[in-house]
């Protein structure tokens, strides 16, 4: 009986919660408030197998055989040595393989990728290797070493090594290696399968079929063994994966924040992210430790490392291709405060600043500075002689205290010195509140920051409860930078599930309305390989064949496909509609684009229940006339659904036709569910 009278009342709440429409209320005459192009963007850190393994497309793992275990990533077979007086400073390792010690036995090399390699059928790969001919026998005293050969040959294959049928070679290349002066080799070859698992095997071979197939003193040395997808994103030799580059593009980004994040900082001052070190021919980029090898013992990756093979170079030119503004994060001195005790220790000390001060500036050279400047000129050799036109500068990533405070005041000094022009972003802490918030805010107003990083990774409650936590921020000065938020469910739903990307939604209103003080935002983290994730939820998921749109990706993407130029006020009974008592659970946010010449009102609707709701343009100017309307929803009955690699369609937008009655639109809105209203005029 309790039961049915259970039943009951919900049934009569939800009639009593529909008796009265709500009515939206836009001022369409008003002059609004101008959206920036920063205001919805993307941040990158090389977490989850994000750069190597994700965005940059180089298939070889350990290609220069640098990692601390210089065959980690590698099989080898036969006699292989590896050497380290190769002919790249910072990269000096390479292998010799050489005769195997029977004429019918093999010597060789195999790289298993990153969780294998992503092969596809009729698509195109680039295979290219520094080598030279050597002698395996070394000179005996008194006696001369005897001189390599003239040429010597190597066999390159594309393997499936879990396959049934008698070869699992299914590519092969022979090349010869000719002089035992250092040089670049390359072989293009279209693949006749598809493989999400395939492997590079490198092999030692003779230059004849006749007997004995190999001679005694056969020897190759090989360096930098590389294999791209010809088919890279803007078509880039040392380029980022097709499909995941046209899948962060089609964000529309108008602000994109790299290498990170905590890499920026490194576990320690030595393990940080150098951009100098990113930059250069990629031969010669060294490998750096990833903050994130050894952070968690419950998902291990002790083969994560950083080739730089993705450096600053490569991210100026994803920027500037995907019209973003680039905003690069460097070092303020301080290694990670969440892996190191307080006080001075891990970090430099004021004295010893000047050298990162110096990296500072040296990075505004290299993106604006002329090409006969020192660092524009690395740019200029580097293939773009034109200035990148760089605006932002993130000094730190997440620090915190007055350690932090104290060393970022000699960078915002210098910096304004040389670069008055260019925009400083703060930090506020690791938090979205609390003793270190409230500390640094008035710090990095006196500072003169232009923007604050304020970061937010929180359950549902707070993106729903919180859609007005900008409207009392102080006007003017210093604005707002959301750098790194999303929502983790709550009750072991911390994934990319629908109900955690429609709270996001209704958080979002807030950032629209408040585009005076937001100046721009960015989800984190962007990618993750579903074999290597050690963070999640991530906007974007990716296997070695194929991405997956999340919930949130599509929040995102509607957001910056339709964020307009002007922002004009919405109301509901006189007050900001922001789930509050009474509006139903209800968020909404509204922009005009002088640019399309569309009326965009974006709703959440978090409550269980569909509504009907009626937007009015008030004060509408006489040549606007409302015309054409969609609504593009996005909806799901199933609070926890997700996007798989099996399922990459399980929710997705929806388009649809609406009707406008003069200056009014009447619709109505699913429950759970997140649009967007597009009104021609």
């Amino acid at each position: 009986m309790k039961k049915i009278v259970s039943i009951a009342a919900g049934l009569l709440a939800a009639i009593a919660a529909n008796a009265q429409t709500p009515q939206f209320r836009i001022d369409a005459g008003a002059a609004g408030i101008p959206v920036p192009h920063t205001m919805y963007g993307i941040f990158f850190e090389d977490i989850n197998f994000a750069a190597d393994g994700g965005l940059y497309a180089e298939l070889v793992k350990n290609r220069s055989f640098e990692f601390d275990d210089p065959l980690m990533g590698w099989k080898r077979f036969g006699e292989v040595e590896v050497r380290n007086d190769g002919p790249f400073e910072r990269c000096p390792h390479y292998v010799r393989i050489s005769y195997a010690g029977h004429p019918v036995m093999f010597s060789g090399i195999e790289n298993e990728g990153f969780f294998g390699m992503g092969i596809e059928e009729g698509k195109e790969y680039r295979f290219s290797v520094w080598a030279r001919t050597s002698s395996k026998t070394v000179a005996k005293k008194g006696k001369k070493a005897p001189k390599p050969a003239a040429s010597e040959w190597i066999r390159v294959a594309l393997c499936d090594n879990n396959t049934m049928e008698e070869d699992q070679r299914f590519v092969i290349e022979d090349i010869e290696i000719v002089g035992s002066e250092w040089k670049k080799y390359e072989v293009v070859f279209t693949s006749p399968k598809t493989d999400p698992k395939a492997t590079l095997r490198v092999t030692l071979v003779s230059d004849t079929e006749e007997e004995p197939w190999y001679r005694t003193d056969c020897c190759v040395d090989l360096e930098h063994i590389s294999l791209f997808p010809v088919d890279v994103y803007n078509g880039d030799e040392n380029g980022l994966r097709m499909d995941v580059a046209q899948t962060i593009a089609d964000l529309k980004p108008g602000v994109f924040r790299f290498p990170g994040g905590c890499i920026v900082e490194g576990s320690t001052l030595e393990t940080r992210y150098e951009w100098k070190k990113s930059v250069g021919p990629v031969e010669n980029r060294p490998i750096n430790m990833n903050r994130w090898e050894y952070t968690f013992d419950y998902r291990l990756f002790p083969d994560y490392m950083q080739s730089y093979g993705l450096g600053f170079y490569e991210y100026f030119r994803f920027a500037e291709e995907m019209g973003a503004e680039a905003l690069p994060v460097i070092s303020v001195g301080m290694a990670c405060q969440f892996q190191n005790e307080e006080g001075p220790g891990p970090h430099a000390a004021l004295h010893e600043l000047q050298p990162y001060i110096d990296d500072a500036l040296d990075l505004i050279e290299f993106a604006n500075g002329p090409a006969t400047s020192k660092w524009g000129k690395v740019r200029a050799d580097m293939g773009h002689p034109a200035p990148f036109n760089l605006k932002y500068l993130a000094v730190g990533n997440e620090q915190w205290s007055d350690e932090y405070v104290k060393r970022l005041e000699p960078f915002v000094k210098q910096i304004r010195a040389k670069y008055p022009e260019i925009k400083l972003v703060g930090s506020s802490g690791p938090y979205r509140g609390g003793e270190w918030f409230e500390e640094l805010w008035p710090e990095m107003r006196r500072l003169g920051a232009d923007l604050v990083d304020e970061h937010f990774y929180a359950p549902e409650t707070f993106f729903e409860n919180n859609a007005d936590r900008y409207d009392n921020y102080e006007r003017g000065g210093t604005k707002v930078f959301a750098g790194e938020y999303a929502c983790h469910g709550a009750d072991g739903h911390k994934f990319n599930h629908f109900n955690a990307a429609l709270m996001e939604a209704a958080f979002m209103t807030g950032l629209e309305r408040n585009a005076d003080v937001v100046e721009m935002a960015t989800y984190a983290p962007l990618l993750a390989h579903v074999e290597g994730w050690q963070w999640r939820p991530d906007l974007i998921w990716f296997d070695n064949l194929s991405t997956i749109k999340t919930c949130s990706y599509y929040v995102q993407q509607l957001y910056s496909l339709y964020k307009g130029t002007d922002v004009l006020p919405l109301t509901m009974d006189g007050k900001p509609v922001e789930g509050k008592d009474g509006q139903r659970r209800l968020y909404a946010s509204a922009v005009k684009d002088t640019k399309t010449g569309e009326y965009i009102v974006k709703v959440a609707n978090l409550s269980e229940y569909s509504q009907e709701i009626e937007i009015l343009f008030d004060k509408l100017p006489a040549a606007h006339k409302l015309g054409k309307a969609t609504c593009t929803s996005l909806h799901s009955d199933n609070r926890v659904e997700e996007n798989t690699i099996e399922n990459p369609d399980a929710v997705a937008p929806v388009t649809t036709d609406v009707k406008v009655d003069g200056n009014t639109l009447k619709t109505r809105i699913g429950g759970r569910s997140f649009a967007v209203y597009r009104i021609k005029y």
